[in-house]
């Protein structure tokens, strides 16, 4: 598509969600303009623990979860922690997140998030073939490593909602755990393996690939910032940007955090949090993981991609503005050092970036009411990698008005 054909429709953000929302929109044969400030999947997108799992379906917020909330934020290595003069900002999210996880509410949410994540592994196979990088994707196991024997309960109602929706899982002993993963720290005594699933041996250059591949398609990509968006009187949205003000007959808002600001003037409040996340990669680690290995004592996910070995999975609440906690990314490294106890941590590479996180773990997707032709397609929080390519077919769905058969209300942009 040149730069002065018109599009059909226009998505705003060029993280992975909206990368698979534009591909399944092209794939239709529409005419479609991508846009982001950051080149494709190099944002949040590209920072995240490399997991595509069918079988994360167990939300963020579970019952009981408040006793646990205290102690991770008193840990200066805990998986949570809140800048102490952001408290009263993030106070009621925190209330609604954990009014989210009371025990009549988890498996709703739950099968909206199976919804999402049920077929993201062939999905991304099926995007990825005929780019020639069709093994950025790989099988795998997810493996959950306990410390206690005693805490490896597949009875547990997280692997009870995961085996209800279909997961074929294996608990296994210290033996096991070692031949199957022997850079491992010998402290584990059980894991649970969740079969059936895949990784990601480079989110940003699957990003990338993508990105290509909708080119190569007649999609437009344009490196621009997005300042506003309005209802065009004539129909259609207009936005805004430093190049100026353009039209489009339907608009999807794909952009992550920033989405939420964008609908402010629009008098739509979206209880969005921005969810820090942090990454370190091992360049020369001298020891190598066969699966996504998640340590469960202490919240954090270890994988081996192309650029070296990734631990990822702490999240830090302070606000978009924010400089990077030195504190949180050296608490990473002590924490990987005890997990692979061979682990050469001399050659690291760092990274933070914002998960858009709403209270109930799950995004917002679909036309937003009152506003024809605005579509939402952000607030993917830990599980945009999985949910990207689903995301993509509802949007591709949604734009062409092809009948679907999906209750889209537990994604609802104004639910709450």
């Amino acid at each position: 598509m040149s730069d002065a054909a018109s599009p059909d429709v226009t998505v705003l953000g060029a993280g992975i969600v909206g990368i698979c929302s534009a591909l399944s929109l092209a794939e239709r044969g529409l005419r479609v303009r991508l846009i982001d400030r950051d080149a494709p999947g190099q944002a949040t997108s590209y920072g995240n623990a490399g997991i595509i799992s069918p079988w994360s379906v167990v939300p963020q917020s579970m019952p009981g979860l408040w006793k646990k909330v205290p102690g991770w934020l008193l840990d200066p290595l805990g998986p949570v922690t809140i800048k102490p003069s952001y408290l009263p900002r993030v106070a009621f999210w925190g209330l609604r997140f954990l009014y989210e996880g009371r025990a009549g509410r988890v498996d709703q949410i739950s099968d909206a998030m199976d919804l999402l994540n049920r077929d993201c592994v062939d999905l991304y196979r099926q995007h990825l073939a005929g780019t020639g990088h069709e093994d950025l994707v790989r099988d795998s196991y997810y493996v959950h490593a306990f410390r206690n024997a005693n805490a490896a309960d597949p009875k547990a109602i997280d692997y009870r909602m995961r085996r209800e929706r279909g997961a074929d899982m294996e608990r296994i002993g210290a033996a096991e755990l070692r031949a199957l993963e022997p850079a491992l720290t010998p402290e584990f005594q059980a894991a649970i393996l969740i079969k059936g699933q895949a990784r990601a041996i480079s989110p940003g250059r699957i990003g990338t690939v993508l990105a290509k591949k909708f080119l190569a398609m007649g999609g437009e990509i344009l490196r621009q910032s997005v300042r506003g968006i309005l209802p065009a009187e004539s129909g259609g949205w207009t936005y805004t940007t430093e190049a100026g003000t353009d039209w489009t007959p339907k608009l999807v808002l794909a952009m992550g955090v920033w989405s939420a600001e964008l609908l402010k003037p629009l008098g739509i409040k979206v209880p969005m949090q921005a969810e820090r996340g942090y990454h370190v990669s091992f360049r020369d680690p001298g020891v190598e993981l066969h699966h996504s290995i998640m340590d469960m004592d202490m919240k954090f996910v270890a994988s081996s991609m192309e650029e070296g070995l990734r631990v990822a999975g702490t999240a830090e609440f302070a606000g978009l503005d924010q400089p990077i906690n030195q504190k949180r990314l050296d608490g990473l490294i002590k924490l990987a050092k005890a997990l692979l106890p061979d682990l050469q941590a001399d050659d690291i590479q760092t990274w933070s970036g914002q998960r858009p996180s709403l209270p109930d773990s799950l995004p917002c997707i679909g036309e937003i009411e009152g506003f024809p032709d605005l579509i939402g397609a952000f607030g993917h929080s830990h599980y945009g990698l999985m949910m990207a390519p689903k995301t993509g077919r509802i949007v591709a769905d949604l734009v062409a008005n092809t009948a679907s058969n999906i209750d889209l209300s537990p994604f609802r942009v104004r639910r709450f």
